[in-house]
């Protein structure tokens, strides 16, 4: 009984619900809640339209790149490792010249500077200035220290601001030019290497990469021109040729490949990757020497077959300057060999350098997008001037050419040779031929009364990063640069009568003078009365095998005596010496007029 009632009261229920939901009042809610839930599925898909659209631009906003062609990027980075050379340029300067070429240094300018001036009739005119350009002409020359240290600290000054902040003008780097022009050109001996005039070529390209006043880093009125642009490629070819060049025309070693046997232990000052590299197989070697060739005289050409092929030659040249940075202390010249490199890539290639929200290269969008849109500024009378400059740029650099490009194509190729007094342009060239053994010169001094006494304690005297002492591991400097230590590796397989400072400096020993002994490491008669002797002994040099027992016992040299290079000589003996080279005697104090 209870079944049939419970169906029937279901049924009813079910019957009444139906019924209702027939009624007007449900269609009404009916109506009602189906709006609502319209209306919901509205808002929810115009949020996700909205969200559509955001994203969409938002991928726009990504999809917006550097176009290629422009270089207005390339410019920054050029201006800042032309800056960086520079600095350590001046640094090397501001912490040697004194020693070298200052009031009581080994070669004294002002004893130059007479000199030239002799020369050109006795008075400074512009035939002294055209003989040596270098505004120490126009300084006062009682201090002639105060006026090497000023020109370096301007110098630094000048190049650290271009460095920190990409910014320069042509005001600025003329000025860096002139300073360092200056500096080269009264250095002699010390500063007779190509990387001085590789700087100074490539300093005088940099001035015309900067408008003349304004200071900005994406200056809109001055586009990096392209004839300056193509005069630093062109700096690289050449540099890469003439280096190239030489090696096949001088050492036999590079043509039948066995000179990076010898590189490695012999080149000016290695440092501990040398040691290494040096025992690298015979068929690495090879390889290396091969590559050499490639680098130096086929990928060059790959600057003028199109943008890609120009970016290939300027990875390939830097990676080859880093590979030489990490071999062996070349001064700052692998460095400043990568800065023309630079110029073979454009804004496009060098946009990952700059951040994404940066100014630099948000202007750079700015300016690309207007000139794609046709808002590009009319030219005004000062930028009309300028591309005439660029032409003439362009025209001078073509000129200045001509015996560089003879000289490359000539049998009789010189290397690191400048053509023109202001070196514009000039021909380069590195290891034309290859020491095969590597000597050393040290001095040595005694207190002995007989330097022939075989009694006679001798002790050594350790330059800041030549080799000297055996157990001393080569030093790691590069870009800095100590100009001694490079002339004494000259001097080694020189004579001393070809090579008279080496006597300067004995002499200078000789009275414990601290000018030239702030230029080595280890004084051994420091705090003690100067030697009464000092003597200069040859020696050869070579690499000890990793793993064998001299290396275990500390030794990265080993070395044999080969003879005396310069015999023992005292005060006194070289006070006629001295005299006929009008060097100052140490017993006499330098005339400062």
């Amino acid at each position: 009984m209870l079944l049939p009632r419970l169906f029937s009261h279901m049924t009813v229920r079910s019957a009444n619900m139906a019924a209702a939901s027939d009624s007007p009042q449900s269609s009404v809610r009916k109506r009602r809640v189906y709006s609502r839930k319209t209306e919901t599925e509205s808002a929810v898909n115009e949020q996700e339209h909205g969200a559509k659209t955001d994203r969409d631009a938002e991928k726009g906003k990504r999809r917006v790149s550097l176009q290629t062609g422009t270089y207005w990027l390339t410019r920054i980075v050029l201006l800042r490792a032309v800056a960086f050379i520079y600095f350590v340029g001046f640094a090397v300067a501001y912490n040697q010249n004194k020693q070298l070429i200052g009031e009581h240094g080994l070669m004294p300018c002002k004893s130059y500077l007479n000199s030239v001036k002799r020369y050109v009739g006795g008075k400074i005119g512009l035939a002294a200035l055209a003989y040596t350009p270098s505004i120490l002409w126009f300084l006062d020359w009682s201090d002639m220290d105060a006026n090497l240290d000023g020109v370096a600290l301007v110098g630094m000054a000048l190049s650290g601001f271009v460095l920190v902040t990409g910014m320069a003008n042509m005001v600025i780097m003329v000025t860096l030019w002139v300073l360092y022009h200056s500096l080269v050109n009264v250095g002699q001996l010390w500063y007779s290497f190509g990387w001085e005039s590789q700087l100074l070529e490539t300093g005088f390209l940099a001035i015309f990469l900067c408008p003349v006043w304004s200071l900005s880093q994406v200056p809109r009125r001055c586009p990096p021109p392209l004839i300056c642009i193509w005069t630093f490629r062109w700096l690289i070819v050449r540099i890469m040729l003439g280096a190239g060049l030489i090696k096949i025309r001088g050492d036999k070693c590079w043509r039948d490949l066995t000179c990076m046997d010898y590189h490695y232990e012999t080149q000016p000052v290695p440092n501990p990757i040398s040691y290494y590299m040096h025992r690298s197989p015979w068929w690495f070697h090879r390889f290396e020497t091969l590559s050499n060739h490639f680098i130096e005289l086929i990928v060059p050409f790959f600057t003028f077959l199109g943008r890609r092929m120009c970016m290939v030659n300027g990875a390939i040249q830097i990676l080859f300057q880093v590979v030489l940075i990490v071999s062996g202390n070349l001064s700052f010249l692998n460095w400043l060999t990568i800065v023309p490199s630079l110029a073979c890539f454009d804004d496009a290639s060098l946009g990952f350098l700059f951040g994404s929200g940066g100014g630099a290269k948000k202007a750079v969008l700015e300016i690309q997008s207007d000139d794609a849109a046709g808002r590009t500024p009319k030219p005004t009378k000062g930028m009309l001037i300028r591309r005439v400059v660029n032409i003439s740029l362009g025209v001078l650099i073509a000129y200045l050419s001509v015996p560089v490009v003879l000289n490359l194509l000539s049998s009789r190729q010189v290397m690191n040779t400048s053509f023109d007094p202001l070196r514009i342009v000039n021909t380069y060239g590195a290891f034309g031929s290859i020491t095969k053994e590597r000597t050393e010169v040290i001095f040595q001094g005694t207190h002995s009364l007989d330097p022939k006494d075989p009694e006679a304690v001798w002790e050594e005297y350790q330059f800041l990063c030549k080799p000297g002492d055996v157990y001393r591991r080569p030093c790691l400097i590069s870009p800095y640069h100590y100009r001694l230590d490079w002339l004494m590796w000259f001097a080694a397989f020189q004579t001393y009568e070809q090579s008279e400072w080496v006597i300067h400096i004995a002499g200078r020993l000789l009275s414990n003078d601290s000018t030239v002994l702030s230029l080595l490491d280890h004084n051994p008669f420091q705090g003690k009365k100067p030697p009464r002797w000092v003597r200069g002994e040859h020696f050869k040099y070579k690499y000890s095998q990793p793993g064998s027992t001299s290396a275990a016992q500390g030794k990265w040299w080993l070395r044999k005596r080969i003879g005396p290079y310069f015999p023992p000589v005292d005060l006194e003996g070289l006070r006629g010496y001295f005299q006929s080279r009008n060097w100052p005697h140490p017993h006499i104090p330098p005339n400062k007029n």
